[in-house]
């Protein structure tokens, strides 16, 4: 058995893949002893087309047919599982790369606008769409005074320099990134921990008197 998630509309990288939906369901079947595949493509407007998910289904079949094979025979590893990345331009792929999750982020922000219309929808990519609006979304003038309307935005990004899944998708490559479970924190934070705990207490009892 072997559960596919996805394919998401837009990649799902770097420090993206925390808060991901589409990764989350490879790693709840993970966590219950099932094999599972997170698959994302990156959706860029006015570029990719619905006939790419097609390209990007065909592109993972080796990746699909390969893990079942290792299943059948008994051989997968059981402590991961693959969140896998393809390019926008998926017809040209330049092959499938294993990657690691990098710290790549794209920094947001929001913006007032004066109507529904200068909005759009998110996609997990952190870039806008633009929406076919209905009759029925509000025009800011016609808001109570105390009521605002913001957007958000995409206001930078940080890009890891090395070698790791977010760079390797903009390449053209597939992103292959085994994940686990757990998220540990750095040596440096667990020692500054180890010492402010035991302080905890004493503070709070103080701060009661």
């Amino acid at each position: 058995m072997l559960v596919i998630s996805g394919i998401n509309m837009g990649s799902n990288c770097g420090y993206h893949i925390v808060y991901s939906g589409t990764v989350a369901g490879a790693r709840e079947s993970f966590f219950n002893g099932v094999p599972a595949l997170s698959l994302s493509y990156d959706w860029v407007g006015g570029t990719s087309n619905v006939d790419d998910y097609t390209l990007a289904a065909e592109a993972c079949l080796p990746i699909v047919n390969a893990m079942l094979a290792e299943i059948k025979k008994k051989t997968y590893p059981q402590k991961c599982f693959l969140n896998v990345d393809l390019p926008t331009s998926v017809a040209s792929h330049k092959g499938y790369k294993l990657t690691k999750q990098g710290k790549s982020i794209v920094k947001m922000g929001w913006k007032q606008v004066t109507s529904a219309a200068q909005g759009g929808q998110m996609l997990s990519t952190m870039t806008m769409e633009t929406n076919s609006l209905t009759s029925s979304e509000m025009d800011a003038s016609t808001m109570p005074k105390e009521h605002r309307l913001f957007k958000r935005e995409v206001r930078g990004a940080v890009v890891d320099e090395d070698d790791t899944d977010y760079r390797s998708l903009q390449e053209g490559y597939i992103t292959v990134t085994p994940l686990g479970a757990l998220s540990h924190a750095d040596i440096e934070c667990q020692a500054y921990f180890k010492d402010w705990l035991p302080g905890v207490a004493e503070c709070f009892s103080s701060s009661t008197l």
